[in-house]
């Protein structure tokens, strides 16, 4: 009886509402946490575009979801086996009663995930080709427009612009870019495609070249120019581009890809540009050379006009040739030229007695258009009943019903989808108006003012901790204070001073230890408890007495007689303090 009333006197819950109760503890107990563990069971994202996997260690196993809208926004993306820390927070599903941490932010766990991420990625892009050398194109000796991929507000661009105004002036269009964090690869994958995308004759004119420049960095500072997708824009960008990331140093991936890598962004300005004064004195020198090719090829045809000259006979040698050698080859080409014209005759009437008569040639192709015209009448007649006779069967096919049926289950197809549709609009209702039920049901002010309850008290707890630890931390340094300063008087000089003593130094400020350090007439100064006097040495301590003995007291500067020098008592135990 007692168990039975015992358990009757315990609250029901359903199913529901004890899932979604263990869900808002979840959520309330422990809020935003960080967990490092390793990737296990990622296949990529849902067709929903949500991902899901699980983050586990040598002892435990948690599973763990990414939203599509945060998808897009992580800096790096999850692979099998990485090591990473992810922090979100964690929440239940209560469709199967698991808990798990719903991730708002993923980063890899040091530097060596790092690494091993880069070397994978590395190998990958390498397999398929793009690191090869015989993909690299040589660099344009000078550019008309040269293009640069980097941050506009960096003192690398401000470097790169005095490298161009120092060695040769030229148009330079700057893509502004962000160069590291969150969205940095995507920038810079798009400010490369979109140079290559550019008109050479448009409003702003296609690069000759692009040069992609940072200053330098960790790993994690450049890990923008080792994504995948930059390092394929690189790759298929017809426009030759220098790679200047980082500092000699530094390496990233879109250094192998590039078809040149500058160890500074200054080195790749001077790389992608000739020197001005460099031109010049090449130019000078092509000048000289031309001038000297063009003296020497004069003097050549000068000399060969020369020769020429001499090579030529005079005048009256040609007049005393004799006349009759000039008739006999008249005579001989008048001849040849009459036998010439006498075979052409003679050809010429043989071809047209070979050649047929006009009337046979045109008997043929006539008679054949006869034949087709006599054909053509019984063709024409053929075709026509052909048609006829396949309209007719077509027409045989062709009734009401047939149209009548097609239209009738058009019909019923068309009032299935709208009964189909219906419904789903229906279910789609019902579970949207249930999700916001629930949602309206966890949105509560209780809660949140539970909280704000237990902060306000934390935060007074707190408070009152504070003002006791600094309020004993105050007395502790006073204490220690006035220890240090009974410290201090008890070991300093002034209470000696105080207890009869006196200090004796010389006019610099430095202590005289003993009588064998005076001389006759050296002044002094003797500083006691109650202020200092100065004084003169009148005599030094003779070879039978005592350096400690009484000193002779001698007049002080200002005229004044000096207190007589006092014998100092023995102490037992207290020797010369200095």
């Amino acid at each position: 009886m007692a168990a039975s009333s015992s358990a009757g006197n315990v609250a029901e819950f359903t199913v529901s509402e004890l899932s979604n109760a263990v869900k808002r503890a979840l959520e309330d107990g422990f809020g935003h946490v960080r967990l490092r563990g390793e990737i296990s069971g990622y296949r990529g994202p849902h067709a929903s575009g949500h991902c899901y996997f699980s983050l586990k260690d040598d002892k435990a196993k948690i599973d763990a979801v990414v939203w599509r809208g945060v998808w897009s926004k992580l800096k790096i993306r999850p692979e099998e086996g990485m090591e990473v820390i992810a922090t979100g927070k964690i929440s239940s599903f209560p469709g199967s009663s698991k808990y798990q941490i719903v991730i708002e932010s993923l980063e890899p766990a040091g530097l060596g995930a790092l690494m091993a991420q880069l070397e994978e990625r590395k190998r990958k892009l390498a397999a398929e080709g793009l690191f090869a050398d015989a993909r690299k194109r040589p660099l344009p000796h000078l550019p008309r427009v040269v293009g640069i991929v980097t941050s506009p507000t960096g003192a690398v661009i401000r470097d790169m612009l005095a490298g161009f105004r120092e060695r040769f002036p030229t148009r330079v269009i700057v893509w502004p870019v962000r160069v590291q964090g969150e969205g940095s690869a995507a920038e810079i994958t798009a400010a490369i495609r979109g140079f290559n995308a550019l008109d050479p004759l448009g409003q702003i004119p296609r690069p000759d070249v692009l040069i992609v420049a940072r200053g330098g960095g960790s790993l994690e500072d450049l890990w923008g120019f080792n994504d995948e997708a930059v390092v394929r824009a690189v790759a298929d960008s017809t426009i030759p581009v220098i790679s200047a990331v980082g500092h000699e140093t530094d390496w990233t991936l879109i250094d192998l890809v590039a078809d040149a890598r500058a160890p500074t962004p200054t080195k790749a300005a001077e790389w992608a540009v000739p020197k001005y004064s460099d031109l010049l004195q090449e130019t000078g020198k092509l000048a000289l050379r031309l001038t000297a090719a063009i003296r020497r090829a004069l003097d050549a045809l000068r000399r060969d006009l020369k020769s020429a000259e001499r090579g030529l006979p005079r005048a009256e040698d040609l007049a005393a040739l004799p006349r009759q050698r000039l008739d006999s080859i008249s005579h001989r080409l008048d001849g040849a030229l009459g036998a010439r014209i006498q075979r052409s005759h003679t050809r010429f009437a043989q071809v047209a007695g070979r050649l047929p008569n006009p009337r046979l040639l045109v008997a043929q192709p006539r008679q054949r258009i006869d034949t087709a015209s006599a054909r053509l009448g019984r063709a024409l007649a053929s075709n026509t009943q052909a048609h006829h006779t396949r309209h007719i069967r077509v027409t045989s096919r062709l009734h009401t019903g047939l149209l009548a049926n097609r239209l009738a289950r058009a019909a019923d197809r068309l009032d299935s989808f709208e009964r189909r549709a219906r419904e789903c609009l229906r279910k789609t209702a019902a579970v949207r108006r249930a999700q916001l039920q629930h949602a309206a049901g966890r949105l509560q002010p209780a809660p949140i003012r539970h909280r704000v309850d237990r902060c306000g008290e934390r935060l007074d707890a707190q408070t009152t901790r504070a003002r006791r630890a600094m309020a004993a931390a105050l007395d502790r340094g006073r204490r220690q204070l006035d220890g240090h300063g009974k410290l201090l008087a008890s070991l300093g000089y002034q209470s000696v001073l105080a207890r009869g003593f006196a200090l004796v130094r010389d006019t610099t400020g430095a202590m005289i230890r003993s009588t064998a350090a005076t001389q006759a007439g050296q002044a002094i100064q003797i500083e006691f408890a109650d202020g200092r006097i100065s004084a003169d040495v009148t005599g030094t301590a003779g070879p039978g007495r005592s350096p400690s003995g009484p000193a002779p007291s001698a007049p002080s500067s200002s005229g004044e007689k000096a207190p007589p020098a006092a014998r100092p008592r023995a102490t037992k135990g207290q020797g010369s303090l200095f």
